[in-house]
């Protein structure tokens, strides 16, 4: 029989001891770890532990081994996610017109970089559906306007709630989410913004960073809240630039950048790297 990896990512309390019972509940069962990283967080006194294990040496069933590690977990007062690595999060896509991090995004799930189930796209315009349908996924046009804003955020959660996603990730998508969608959302979406921010808000930031003389230009792949552009980080990327720069070319570095960055988060997620430290997250390698 051919071997199953499950990956288990958890979060707890610090204290003694820890990732010994988790590791020795492992042992006593037969499930057999290749990956484990961890951290303790001296400011929160808090401890984080990612580990990949798979059923080769298994001597009890899998249930059965679920059930004991909620046991576990309950004496830790652990927040723990267990899946089977084969079991892809399933993720809805939203942008605007700009398309540079849709396209890396579609590019690296069709190439099978990206480890996750792209269930569909939906946009506020129709400028992004000819390269949506041309990868064979579903594309969701829902037009909003500040009066229709409650009904189609209603659409976007009966659409997640229809295709069982579990991560939304807006790539390039203009609109600003409600506080009601960002707390509902706490966790499960992702977006990216320059990281001129806050220095160069509004319109045109490419333009107001090059008339200041910017020396990197970069981007911020980060969780929704409701704080625009503020929540807990989980990837940021830059690039030096100088005083020959045009315009264009810091646009052109900037897209690349963001489009890179969103990637990047995005696959940490999926991969069961990422975990919410109040505030900030722990990456685990």
């Amino acid at each position: 029989m051919s071997e199953t990896p499950y990956v288990l990512t958890f979060k707890c309390p610090d204290q003694l001891g820890i990732l010994a019972r988790v590791s020795s509940l492992m042992y006593q069962r037969g499930a057999f770890i290749t990956e484990v990283a961890q951290y303790s967080d001296p400011y929160t006194s808090a401890f984080f532990s990612r580990m990949v294990f798979d059923d080769r040496s298994l001597t009890c069933d899998m249930q059965d081994f679920v059930d004991e590690l909620k046991a576990l977990a309950q004496t830790l007062d652990m927040d723990y996610r267990l899946r089977p690595i084969s079991q892809k999060p399933r993720i809805l896509l939203a942008v605007s017109k700009d398309d540079h991090c849709l396209n890396v995004l579609l590019t690296k799930w069709r190439s099978g970089a990206l480890p996750a189930d792209i269930v569909g796209v939906f946009s506020n315009h129709q400028d992004c559906r000819g390269l949506v349908e041309w990868y064979g996924i579903p594309f969701h046009h829902l037009p909003v306007t500040p009066d229709t804003k409650p009904e189609q955020e209603a659409k976007i959660v009966e659409l997640m709630e229809k295709e069982n996603v579990e991560l939304l990730v807006l790539a390039r998508y203009m609109q600003i989410l409600s506080d009601d969608l960002c707390a509902k959302l706490e966790g499960r979406a992702i977006n990216i913004h320059h990281s001129f921010l806050p220095s160069f808000k509004g319109a045109r930031p490419y333009h107001q960073a090059h008339s200041r003389g910017v020396k990197v230009v970069g981007a911020t792949a980060h969780y929704v809240t409701a704080k625009l552009d503020e929540g807990p980080i989980i990837v940021q990327e830059v690039k030096p630039v100088n005083h020959t720069f045009t315009i264009e070319q810091l646009v052109h570095l900037g897209h690349d950048i963001e489009a890179t960055a969103l990637s990047h988060a995005v696959r940490l997620h999926c991969e069961e790297r990422v975990v919410l430290n109040g505030d900030k997250t722990v990456i685990l390698q």
